[in-house]
């Protein structure tokens, strides 16, 4: 059985920084795309990073572009996220997501998806 599950969420001020971490088990990590989207309150779920299975190529979306970077670990079957310069616009649910493509994870079709982790941004 997959499990994906995410940690490192909390309540930061404006221009703060959070790292959060996936721990992947189940499945050949090593083998998978891995990413992260996110979900705000009242709006639909959104592709935050993904890289692919060696770590070689990282897409992110234009919001986050230059104050977030997504990373892994395949020795240890995790991926990170770290955010900084945060905004009261990133605050959401952030969920881990696993697909063999970084296409699907970007498009929202993965594989694998985790329970998530809130992170608050106050202004």
């Amino acid at each position: 059985q997959v499990q994906l599950v995410e940690s490192g969420g909390g309540l930061v001020q404006a221009g703060g920084s959070l790292r959060l971490s996936c721990a992947a088990s189940g499945l050949a990590f090593s083998n998978y795309a891995m990413g992260w989207i996110r979900q705000a309150p009242g709006k639909e779920r959104e592709f935050v990073a993904a890289l692919s299975w060696r770590g070689g190529n990282k897409f992110y979306a234009d919001s986050v572009k230059g104050r977030f970077t997504i990373s892994r670990d395949n020795t240890k079957n995790m991926v990170y996220l770290q955010m900084d310069g945060l905004k009261p616009e990133d605050t959401a649910i952030y969920f881990c997501a696993a697909d063999p493509t970084t296409h699907r994870i970007e498009e929202g079709t993965y594989d694998y998806r985790g329970q998530g982790t809130q992170v608050t941004v106050s202004s």
